[in-house]
């Protein structure tokens, strides 16, 4: 297996391994819960530059041709300029003004979406995914790494936790109670 960056090309294949970990949230984008439409609104994003699912900010694992999983991170001091794009969409298909809390803040680099495939759950990709963005970001970088949990998902803080990320505080975003940890 090896880490490498997105390419445009597996936008949908992407999008797929996202909305597994954010479909709620993309079903509160597209105002319905059809899966085949929510891959499609950021399979979109995905295979466009200068957004917050742009594959510019994602990286994939990958062994043998078929990618096992991602993680999409960015400079969260450019949220509100990644995120536009999104808002200006949903403007157009939708006709509304829709808003979020913020998920990261200026001095960090925060990782938006992070997903392995079902197929291959429990073999550790997902830990060697945030161990590549930790070694790039933190120890090559010396910046910041920051995430989102969510309370329900107690397993997940865990593993962060045992990596090394420490909770910094709450945020309630898209009607979750989320912690925010960070890794530095």
């Amino acid at each position: 297996m090896h880490i490498r960056p997105a390419r445009k090309s597996e936008a949908l294949q992407i999008a797929e391994l996202i909305n597994l970990a954010m479909l709620e949230i993309t079903y509160q984008f597209i105002g319905e819960e059809n899966v085949d439409k929510a891959n499609e609104f950021l399979a979109h994003f995905i295979a466009q530059e200068n957004n917050q699912y742009s594959y510019e900010n994602i990286y994939i694992a990958e062994e043998d041709g078929l990618i096992l999983g991602q993680i999409s991170m960015y400079d969260g001091g450019k949220l509100k300029e990644l995120r536009q794009p999104i808002w200006d969409k949903i403007k157009v298909d939708r006709g509304i003004d829709y808003w979020s809390e913020d998920e990261t803040q200026a001095g960090e680099i925060y990782i938006d979406t992070f997903a392995v495939s079902p197929l291959t759950q429990g073999k550790g990709i997902g830990k060697q995914l945030l161990q590549y963005a930790i070694d790039d970001i933190v120890m090559k970088q010396h910046k910041v790494l920051g995430l989102l949990v969510d309370n329900d998902n107690p397993d997940a803080k865990r593993l962060y936790e045992r990596i090394g990320f420490k909770v910094v505080n709450e945020v309630n975003i898209f009607g979750k109670n989320m912690e925010h940890l960070q890794y530095a």
